[in-house]
């Protein structure tokens, strides 16, 4: 990078309030203080008591979602609600159990625009290619299920009471449960957050602070040794980094022992929360992942950016976030003739008209209807996966220009220094 370019701050068009919805994420988790021990040990006991499939029964493994909507501050009345939920998730089936199962893990918004300070809160790591997944240890067993709720693993393991030569005499309350990659190129979980330990609840702690605990408590388990009678799967954490200018270079061009699939930033700050949240950011490009623009059924580019909206009572198109991001409305002789419903899922291209913006939001999207999609999908895209499939074709976000925004984050510092001290 020349030296000239140090003191040129990257700045694009606004298409988004990401920036926004940062802060008021940071603001809410503050009042939003919920019974998060009584909510770890109802997941638990949920995982591990859902029904395995027999052994002639498929597994069902499907591809991620990553358009669920971001929790609202959650009343008392919510919190009940929620505990119900909880309790009756092992009847759930189909699109149901999909959405619940896909609210318990938090899921990265598609970074759309670079976080300010980003060098000061912000962690960054290479993601593991693989199934997202609950790693839960309990009784001397060890289940994994993806985020759908279906069965993926069970087997011994050396996490705390994670096999019947393991902590079983131990305390009942001594579950644990992981956020988790499985790589299967070499069978290896993938570690990349820390939700309970030992009966202890870490949603209301920072990523700092799970970070921590990972790091040191996992070590003292032999998780980390290879697969034996009592442990079948060997566990791995990815190398997390300070995402200064050295961090995010190694995490983009250093060599791990899996297969990349982009890079994920995490808020130093944010609290474990379930849901989409934008305190964590997901970014690709084509030298850190084998999958950057969004493929169709055969595995091809299309020509026109595909995106799936949901249809509303009120005929508009809207996107799974919260609030709704409308990108069209049906006409209600087309919506009759085709069959359409409120609640389904239908697939579009979009044309050459594009997208357009005024300040940061979306005015126009000059859509072509391309049909139903698969009843095993539950949610829309969300806003910041489409923007992201949208200037990754078009204008995308670079490594270069997230070096930038690093780099003039650091003059501006020391501007500031040398003001502060000449005043």
């Amino acid at each position: 990078m020349a030296p000239h370019d140090l003191r040129r701050p990257f700045k694009r068009p606004a298409i988004s309030d990401q920036h926004k919805r940062r802060e008021l994420s940071l603001l809410r988790q503050s009042q939003n203080r919920r019974d998060a021990q009584h909510h770890a040990r109802c997941l638990a006991s949920t995982l591990l008591s859902l029904q395995t499939p027999g052994p002639d029964e498929p597994i069902i493994s499907e591809p991620e979602v990553t358009g669920e909507p971001e929790p609202e501050p959650e009343s008392e009345e919510e919190l009940i609600s929620r505990d119900l939920d909880i309790r009756q998730a092992s009847k759930l089936k189909g699109p149901e159990a999909r959405k619940w199962f896909a609210r318990q893990l938090m899921l990265p918004e598609w970074m759309i625009d670079v976080p300010d300070r980003l060098s000061d809160d912000w962690y960054v790591f290479a993601r593991p290619s693989g199934k997202r997944c609950f790693v839960v240890s309990s009784n001397g067993t060890t289940v994994s299920r993806l985020k759908n709720g279906s069965f993926l693993h069970r087997f011994p393991s050396a996490l705390p009471s994670g096999a019947k030569t393991r902590d079983v005499s131990g305390s009942a309350q001594s579950y644990c449960i992981l956020d988790c990659i499985f790589h299967e190129l070499d069978q290896t979980y993938y570690v990349i957050d820390m939700v309970c330990w030992r009966g202890y609840s870490l949603y209301d702690c920072t990523a700092e602070f799970r970070f921590f605990w990972l790091n040191s408590k996992l070590a003292e388990t032999g998780a980390f040794d290879p697969p034996s009678l009592y442990h079948k799967y060997r566990f791995s954490l990815v190398p997390v980094y300070n995402c200064d200018q050295s961090g995010l270079h190694t995490a983009y061009t250093g060599v791990v022992p899996y297969v990349k699939d982009g890079l994920l930033f995490y808020n130093k700050h944010a609290h474990y929360q379930t849901g989409n949240t934008p305190l964590a950011l997901v970014w690709k490009d084509e030298k850190c992942s084998q999958y950057v623009i969004d493929t169709d059924s055969k595995g091809q580019v299309p020509i026109q950016q595909q995106v799936v909206l949901e249809l509303q009572d009120d005929r508009k198109l809207t996107t799974s976030d919260d609030p709704l991001v409308v990108f069209g409305c049906l006409d209600g002789d087309f919506i009759q003739k085709s069959g359409l419903r409120s609640g389904n899922l239908l697939r579009f291209a979009i044309s050459d008209g594009g997208l357009s913006f005024v300040d940061g939001k979306l005015e126009k999207a000059d859509l072509h209807y391309l049909g139903k999609v698969n009843r095993a999908r539950a949610f829309a895209d969300s806003y910041s996966k489409v923007i992201f499939q949208y200037t990754v074709r078009h204008s995308p976000l670079r490594i270069d220009d997230l070096l930038s925004s690093i780099s003039s984050s650091y003059v501006e510092e020391n501007e500031t220094c040398e003001v502060e001290m000449v005043g």
